[in-house]
């Protein structure tokens, strides 16, 4: 059935492959007429894009239709321009410097290609070269300039990420994060540093509808630079104290001129840690990462692109978690930690994806593929009391067969063509996942154990073993009405995801050097359970004039249910399954822009309930 259903797409594509095409020519021009060389100019949701020559001329071929066109220059501020084909004659575009106007900026947040300011809800969009002014370096370091948004980690190259107040130290995160259209599943398995970065987006309040499963409190989007027909590159090198050091470089480069395209990045990045651990006055928190990005991007025509995705992380740190025994210890000595089990976190992070886009004159089309894990163990036993005394360490190293996430996802996504008509905008797709996770640890009671617990047995441990398996299927869809001379847009979407989760876990009392358990804590046990969700939004938007927008939106989103985990303490009981947590959200506002796109002023209100809060 999914053959014939895929066979069937593709035999209407290319039919559609066939349709007229027309040729647009146009002018790019600064403010004093003089030509601007080397804008880039991209047809927003389609796979059209050219540079402008010397002479700031530039052509496009396209079917008829609206469409919006985005040229990009550097120096200048970015713009979007409607155009219609066909046209009488040459359009000239004018462009500002980027000191004196604001840019026009698309986001794809809708899974299609807008403008940030026409999307009725809350948006930050930060640009490349905020990212780099900034200095971001790091996923979480967009707490500094997004309102409403808190991210952190402890130590462990993990962001916990709040938006809203709404927030989980759980594995199912509260806030999605995606790279270049990929969800990043879940803490284990994305990877945190920026680099090569087009733009990131941050979607506040409640996405279940197009994002679905750990998007209750909103999404982060964040999409790296692409290939083009233009030879580009960079290099960065930044050293600082405490031993930091960055050293980025990457290029972009056609490989067969208008159809085959590379880009590859790589980052090294270290320090030796903000911490001192007073046990043995050494450097703690010391860590090094290599991590690469790497695209090819086959233009096979004007309607079809396939691009092959890669990236790679592999972080190493030797004290990763620089916590404190008691409350008052953090306070007094922030940055002093006295633990006397010290391990080299070696963890190793592998996403790839397979995209297929097609961009017709009825429709366009995505199917995206991807495979994301990770390895993650601790070379000793690393400190699970944080604390001088030889109480309880946690053991993880048990081959590669355990400790390694795997996550399989397929998308299809269906939406309007760029050149539609049609007073009705529509997205509809399904999302399909597989999670494989075994989990091997052992938690050590040492000589010491007694001051943590007194019914705890010195030099022993507690053995528990897990495998995990969650399959997951959803299917979505949203449309956008424009009414009133296009002046009043009213959205509905819905989203319905179902997911099934198989467990098994195992726990055992072990002394120390013996192979075999002394008596079982938990019995070799298995457990199933079924979750299903439904997401639905409902939005109204109207534009006051070009500069204006006023909106109210109703949102929902969710957090996957899933089973308790066995414990340390046999009294607790493992295998207990727990339902999804839902946000529902409220929201109004309205979006401005000032004295010729010199100002934007953003204004929102929200209201937001969580149900079956997971504690």
């Amino acid at each position: 059935m999914k053959n014939a259903v895929l066979c069937g797409l593709l035999t209407i594509s290319v039919t559609f492959c066939f349709a007229q095409q027309i040729s647009f020519s146009g002018k790019i021009v600064r403010k004093s007429s003089e030509p601007v060389d080397g804008a880039y100019v991209h047809v927003l949701n389609t796979n059209v894009w050219t540079f402008s020559d010397s002479e700031g001329n530039f052509a496009l071929n396209l079917n008829p239709g609206k469409y919006t066109i985005e040229v990009t220059a550097v120096g200048f501020a970015s713009i979007q321009k409607m155009i219609e084909i066909p046209s009488n004659g040459s359009v000239s575009i004018e462009l500002a410097e980027m000191a004196v106007q604001l840019d026009d900026v698309v986001v794809s947040a809708e899974k299609v290609e807008g403008d940030v300011q026409s999307i009725p809800y809350s948006i930050s969009a930060v640009t490349s070269r905020q990212v780099r002014e900034f200095r971001m370096w790091n996923s979480k370091d967009i707490t500094a300039v997004v309102p409403n948004l808190y991210s952190a980690n402890s130590g462990d190259n993990r962001n916990v990420t709040s938006i809203r107040g709404i927030t989980t130290t759980s594995y199912d995160p509260a806030v999605a994060t995606y790279i270049d259209g990929v969800n990043q599943f879940g803490l284990d398995t994305y990877i945190a540093q920026l680099f090569d970065v087009e733009r990131i987006e941050v979607l506040r309040g409640p996405q279940g509808t197009l994002y679905g499963r750990n998007a209750m409190g909103g999404v982060i989007n964040i999409i790296t630079k692409q290939p083009t027909n233009r030879k580009t590159g960079f290099a960065e090198a930044s050293v600082g104290n405490y031993g930091q050091q960055r050293y980025g470089f990457g290029f972009r480069t056609p490989l067969v001129s208008n159809k085959l395209f590379l880009g590859v990045s790589g980052l090294y990045d270290r320090n030796n840690g903000f911490y001192t651990n007073a046990f043995d006055n050494s450097d703690f928190d010391k860590k090094h990462s290599y991590t690469g990005n790497y695209y090819l991007t086959y233009l096979a025509s004007q309607q079809w692109a396939f691009t092959i995705n890669v990236k790679h992380q592999a972080h190493r740190n030797k004290g990763a978690f620089p916590l404190s025994g008691t409350v008052e210890g953090a306070f007094d000595e922030p940055f002093t930690v006295n633990q006397n089990a010290v391990s080299n976190l070696v963890d190793n992070i592998l996403n790839g994806s397979f995209t297929a886009n097609y961009t017709g004159s009825s429709f366009n089309f995505t199917s995206l593929t991807t495979y994301q894990s990770n390895f993650r163990r601790y070379e000793q036993p690393i400190d699970g009391d944080f604390s001088p005394i030889d109480g309880v360490t946690i053991i993880n190293d048990y081959g590669k067969d355990w400790n390694k996430v795997k996550v399989f996802t397929q998308e299809f996504k269906l939406s309007s063509s760029a050149n539609s008509t049609s007073p009705v905008k529509w997205t509809v797709g399904t999302y399909f996942y597989h999670q494989n996770n075994p989990v091997k640890q052992a938690t050590h009671f040492g000589e010491d154990a007694g001051f943590i617990d007194p019914n705890a047995l010195p030099n022993t441990s507690i053995l528990n073993t897990s495998t995990g398996k969650s399959t997951g299927i959803a299917l979505y869809g949203q449309g956008t009405a424009s009414l009133i001379k296009d002046k009043l847009d009213v959205t509905f979407g819905a989203r319905y995801d179902y997911e099934h989760k198989d467990q098994q876990m195992l726990g055992e009392f072990y002394f120390d050097g013996v192979t075999d358990p002394v008596f079982v804590t938990q019995p070799d046990t298995s457990s199933t359970t079924s979750f299903n969700a439904f997401s639905p939004k409902v939005g109204v938007s109207y534009r006051l004039n070009g500069q204006s927008n006023i909106y109210g939106i109703y949102s929902r989103g969710f957090r996957a249910g899933g089973f308790t985990q066995l414990s340390p303490d046999p009294s607790q009981g493992a295998l207990y399954s727990y339902k999804p947590e839902h946000s529902n959200n409220l929201e109004a506002g309205i979006k401005n822009i000032f004295f010729d796109r010199r100002l934007a002023i953003n204004i929102a209100a929200f209201y937001i309930t969580v149900t079956d809060a997971q504690v």
